[in-house]
């Protein structure tokens, strides 16, 4: 499924047709729309129903060991990606987690690390491509998956082959825990789209812009380089005062 993700992005990007929107970071905003509205209707139909199930069926207990599970699996990626990034301490910090987890932490199901003081991390190949400077490109709205840009479709690519799910060689369990990642994920969004729904009154937009802001925040570790806007600008453009004594 990631190989074809990053195929449409290609595609996407190479065209220029597609491009018809006024937004810079979204050219494709049109289309993207259509694939939002795609996306919306499946998930009604097939994803919330599911979600809503497991939260009903699933007691708290095991919802915490599922999502405790796939988090831990999730260390092996951010652990290489430290090392990519050359963040040797982290990446100690977070390849430790894993260790600690899967030990003592029955195969990741109980959060010992966190426990101790190990602090979780989040880091993919494409924050990975942003912290050696390459720009996230166009925003796109994939079918099925949501939300992405070129450069982090393709880390998605490449951490899906360096992942654990990677190294499972039997096709049926691999898509049943992929699967089941997805399940939990889904159902742990379910208590934000009440305010979502009353507060936006564009929701393609929000998302979009929670995402490019959220990946950009991501990248440079929760201290983004400030945008400079119109009035600083102007401000700059003005020549400087004279100090009231010199008149």
């Amino acid at each position: 499924m990631s190989s074809i993700r990053v195929l449409f992005l290609l595609a996407c990007a190479a065209l220029g047709g597609c491009a018809t929107g006024k937004n810079p970071q979204d050219p494709f905003e049109s289309y993207n729309r259509k694939i939002y509205q795609f996306n919306e209707t499946v998930d009604k139909a097939v994803f919330k129903p599911v979600a809503k199930g497991y939260n009903a069926v699933v007691p708290p207990p095991a919802k915490m060991m599922a999502s405790n599970f796939f988090s831990n699996l999730d260390d092996i990626l951010v652990t290489f990606n430290d090392l990519l990034q050359f963040k040797i301490k982290q990446a100690l910090s977070d390849g430790g987690r894993f260790a600690v987890n899967s030990t003592v932490g029955l195969f990741g199901l109980v959060d010992i690390a966190t426990v101790v003081g190990m602090e979780k991390h989040n880091e993919d190949f494409g924050q990975t491509l942003g912290h050696w400077g390459l720009a996230s490109g166009p925003y796109v709205v994939i079918p099925v998956l949501g939300p992405s840009s070129i450069r982090d479709g393709v880390g998605l690519y490449a951490d899906s082959n360096v992942g654990a799910y990677s190294r499972i060689k039997n096709v049926p369990t691999r898509n049943e825990l992929l699967a089941a990642n997805l399940v939990e994920k889904r159902a742990g969004l379910l208590g934000n789209e009440k305010l979502l729904d009353e507060a936006v009154l564009d929701s393609y937009a929000f998302i979009r812009d929670a995402y490019l802001q959220r990946r950009q925040n991501l990248v440079y570790d929760g201290t983004p380089p400030r945008r400079k806007y119109d009035d600083d600008e102007r401000e700059d453009a003005a020549p400087d005062k004279v100090p009231a004594q010199a008149k």
